[in-house]
């Protein structure tokens, strides 16, 4: 779908391909060997305007669209996984509710914040019986004149413990199931809002997962998110926007697997000749650059229809699913290529292949994701 890319679109593509390949990818092996958040990374990223990319510039945004923003992502993960990861949470999940839902004052006070980079966002969702089943929601919120009082935890929150801000899901009328879920923007040093550790992971090991808990946490009552009761309506849309993301990172993430496996057949030299002459790899190559075509055609169809105002849910669940299988597949192949050495530290795809992992888990499971399709095509 690279013929569709506007004159706009490619220079965004270029310029965050030729900045993630000098700047991020020389990193990458560091980020992931010492667990590190790559802060540089991300300062360097909101100095490029890439931190409010898809948000109009009288938030501080770069006024772009989302498929400019879907072709960043792919291109940062294409570098690093957990860089990329902290920025599809931050403008797609963090970002997103607020610009989508907020109040005009919400967006004034927050959204300039963020999308110049001096705070990340985060959106506080999963919780230990709410995963899957995100109307499970135990975390409550009570009115108290002009504040809630927040009681619950989350966990599994990318960038939680460090962001300025949180958007945290409760439930508000506990009779009322899904309907009685509201959110609320939850500032980092409120009382009450207590981080807790961060997750040792597989992979994505510079990306920050945190335990939140919340303790009689008094929030302004100005801090509710739309109105009461709108709540889950709220993190299904931003969900759905979020697929487009994680399934760039996973196209990202295949790319770099193909390209270290392509790279590697053709030096490689077994009975004489490189083995990228024989069968065997050739066809994995072809399948692996298959595959990874028609992932990005899915993402970019989905993303480009979010930008045309229609209805994408469906698509951003197909995308999602096939990109981050995909991922998966070619991550397997490329360490099948390099044989022993694919499964050494020394070699990137090793990292390439833990990280591609949470695409199949993170912002639903590609089981989630099927569910999704099938209620789109036969109804509940």
């Amino acid at each position: 779908m690279e013929f569709l890319l506007n004159e706009e679109q490619r220079m965004v593509r270029d310029m965050v391909r030729d900045f993630a390949q000098n700047e991020i990818a020389p990193r990458a092996a560091q980020v992931d060997e010492k667990e590190e958040f790559p802060a540089e990374n991300i300062r360097k990223m909101a100095e490029l305007g890439l931190l409010g990319l898809p948000y109009p510039e009288e938030y501080g945004g770069g006024g772009g669209d989302y498929l400019s923003y879907a072709v960043a992502v792919e291109e940062i993960a294409r570098a690093c996984g957990s860089t990329a990861l902290i920025y599809a949470a931050h403008v797609s999940l963090g970002c997103g509710p607020i610009y989508y839902f907020g109040t005009e004052a919400q967006k004034k006070k927050w959204l300039p914040h963020l999308c110049s980079g001096k705070g990340l966002a985060a959106f506080g969702l999963t919780e230990p019986e709410a995963g899957s089943d995100a109307g499970a929601t135990r975390t409550t919120a009570v009115r108290d004149g002009d504040f809630y009082i927040l009681n619950g935890s989350k966990m599994w929150i990318t960038s939680g413990a460090i962001a300025d801000v949180v958007i945290v899901s409760a439930k508000t009328d506990p009779q009322a199931g899904t309907r009685g879920i509201s959110c609320f923007l939850v500032e980092k040093g409120t009382p009450g809002f207590i981080p807790g550790k961060n997750e040792p992971k597989m992979g994505l090991k510079g990306s920050v997962t945190s335990a939140l808990s919340f303790e009689d946490c008094r929030i302004p009552a100005e801090n509710l998110l739309g109105r009461e009761g709108e709540g889950f309506k709220q993190m299904l849309i931003t969900l759905d926007a979020g697929r487009i993301g994680i399934g760039a990172m996973a196209v990202g993430l295949a790319q770099a697997a193909f390209d270290a496996a392509v790279r590697y057949a053709q030096e490689r030299v077994q009975f004489g000749r490189p083995i990228a002459r024989f069968q065997a790899i050739r066809w994995m190559i072809a399948d692996m650059a298959t595959e990874i075509d028609a992932a990005r055609l899915m993402v970019y169809r989905a993303a480009a229809m979010k930008d045309a105002g229609r209805r994408f849910t469906k698509e951003a669940a197909m995308a999602k699913l096939f990109a981050a299988e995909t991922a998966e597949r070619a991550a397997f192949k490329a360490i099948q290529i390099h044989g022993g050495y694919g499964y050494s530290r020394e070699y990137p795809v090793e990292r390439i292949y833990r990280d591609q992992r949470l695409c199949s888990i993170g912002e639903g499971t590609s089981e989630i994701q099927r569910l999704v399709i099938a209620r789109q095509i036969l109804g509940k």
